[in-house]
């Protein structure tokens, strides 16, 4: 688990995506095809500091979990809406919006990394249920917690997080 300071950095860079994102004005119809991964052809991908921001505060879901959804999606709405990683922050289905989205993504995975290296964290990045089913592994007992060692080696990933 990261330490609570690090913890607050990322919901401060969190803070900051919203407030870019909002100023960028993508459109959103409330549809669920960014948390419906295998329908509409894509994977969530998130680093080890979002993943445990998530798993901190995130409701409980069911495992296993599986690559096709997001588990916190319900009704189309999202159920972890505070700590939910950049790519859910910045993906929007705005044709208009992707040019923008691309370059957020990458002002802020680039960011997310140096904080990471600046506090000595291994960086990892892999597909948002590589994390939860992990978690659910190495903590059966708990609903939610940290996740610090899963192995995800060298994984593609898209401009927006979302392949």
């Amino acid at each position: 688990m990261i330490e609570d300071r690090i913890q607050r950095q990322v919901l401060d860079m969190y803070g900051e995506v919203d407030r870019a994102v909002t100023a960028a004005g993508p459109i959103c119809v409330a549809s669920g095809k960014c948390c419906r991964f295998k329908e509409y052809g894509h994977t969530l991908y998130l680093s080890n500091l979002e993943a445990d921001v998530l798993l901190s505060n995130a409701p409980p879901y069911e495992q296993p979990v599986s690559a096709d959804f997001c588990p916190f999606q319900k009704e189309n709405l999202c159920t972890a809406r505070e700590p939910r990683p950049l790519a859910c922050r910045i993906f929007f289905c705005d044709p208009s919006y992707q040019e923008t989205a691309n370059r957020l993504t990458e002002e802020f995975l680039h960011r997310m990394k140096d904080l990471a290296r600046e506090n000595d964290i291994e960086w990892r990045y892999a597909p948002l249920h590589h994390f939860l089913n992990h978690e659910a592994h190495t903590n059966p007992k708990r609903e939610r917690g940290p996740v610090s060692d899963v192995q995800t080696p060298g994984l593609p990933r898209s401009r927006v997080g979302l392949v």
